[in-house]
């Protein structure tokens, strides 16, 4: 069997091989980052305009404990991933 793209032709097997190498590397990253992060990282690793905008958008919500505010690394690196509408207007 094999899986055609607009620029290959592929076997299945390859295609399912690459695809759980790249599952694989994706899970092996997700387990070795804190479950959540700093108010402080997000911004450095994610860009202070885009947690802000994902926020009060209300894709992503922020945790308040004593003197810190969180995110939760999951939700910020799925967000990282999708491809962003900044036409749409926020709901209210």
């Amino acid at each position: 069997m094999h899986i055609e793209f607009p620029d290959k032709l592929v076997t299945y097997e390859t295609f399912t091989n690459d695809l759980a190498e790249r599952i694989a590397h994706k899970l092996q990253r997700a387990a070795n980052e804190p479950f959540f992060i700093s108010q402080r990282k997000a911004y450095s690793i994610f860009g202070r305009a885009n947690v802000e905008r994902w926020r009060r958008t209300g894709q992503v919500r922020c945790y308040k404990r004593p003197g810190k505010v969180e995110y939760r690394t999951a939700d910020l690196r799925l967000l990282q991933a999708t491809e962003q509408d900044y036409l749409k207007q926020p709901k209210k």
